[in-house]
């Protein structure tokens, strides 16, 4: 418990804090494909297991960190691509691939007629749901455990920020999901945002395999550009959506008029 391990937790706390705000994003939105009165339910126990799998996984990654960073495959086409895949990279572009998938999809969801009468998409049962809520938060952590071991060996401070960061994840989900429940025009915003991380990690993963095309590499989207686009994204909305008061209150003029 010396002063130096605190401060290491408080800047890991801190870092799972900042890292989670996406997956907090899609346990809101996969929360929404069950059954109302079991939503938050789903959250909770999602999260709760996920936290669990956290600390196995981090100490399975600490146990064998060099294993996940090693090599096992290196296909070579010629100069169209060549790579060499290992564990942490196939993780990352797995996920960043999904997630893409789950953001195109909803966003086209959104855009069909008949979401007008059906205000959400296929229902899940809850198992269903849980069980993709602990699966992709164990592919955001991947890279915050990564971060975590970069900046402390020491086993019980990295339990306690995934510990602390869960139980903050877990006090932030319904507050998440009521804004977004009450404010629908945010989800659009949130798929996008949703999206962007999907690029993110299929860049990171890509990276890490060493992946080329015609002789090009991948390169990592980096954070700052990443924050960047969706500090971006949040003033075009806001702007968006003062312009459509703007123009609803002219038209309401008129036809009084």
């Amino acid at each position: 418990m010396s002063l130096d391990n605190l401060f290491t937790l408080a800047m890991l706390v801190f870092l799972q804090a900042v890292l989670g705000f996406d997956n907090l994003l899609y346990i809101s939105l996969e929360s929404k494909r069950v059954a109302a009165d079991k939503q938050q339910m789903v959250r909770r126990v999602g999260i709760g297991l996920a936290i669990a799998l956290r600390i196995v996984l981090l100490f399975v990654v600490v146990k064998a960190i060099d294993s996940f960073q090693e090599a096992f495959y290196s296909p070579h086409w010629g100069s169209f691509m060549h790579a060499e895949f290992n564990v942490h990279s196939l993780i990352v572009l797995a996920g960043g691939i999904f997630i893409m998938y789950t953001a195109f999809k909803e966003i086209l969801h959104m855009l069909a007629v008949e979401h007008v009468e059906k205000s959400d998409g296929p229902m899940r049962s809850p198992g269903v749901a849980i069980g993709w809520i602990v699966a992709m938060n164990l592919v955001f952590s991947f890279d915050s455990i990564l971060s975590a071991i970069a900046l402390t060996k020491v086993f019980w401070v990295m339990g306690a920020a995934i510990i602390i960061s869960g139980v903050m994840m877990i006090v932030l989900a319904d507050t998440v999901a009521e804004f977004l429940k009450r404010n629908r025009m945010y989800e659009v915003l949130g798929l996008f945002i949703l999206l962007i991380v999907g690029v993110m990690l299929v860049s990171e993963g890509g990276h890490l395999a060493h992946l080329h095309f015609f002789d090009k590499p991948v390169e990592a989207m980096s954070k700052t550009t990443f924050y960047f686009s969706i500090a971006i994204l949040v003033v075009v909305d806001i702007a968006q959506g003062k312009y459509q008061k703007k123009l609803d209150a002219e038209r309401a003029r008129e036809q009084a008029a």
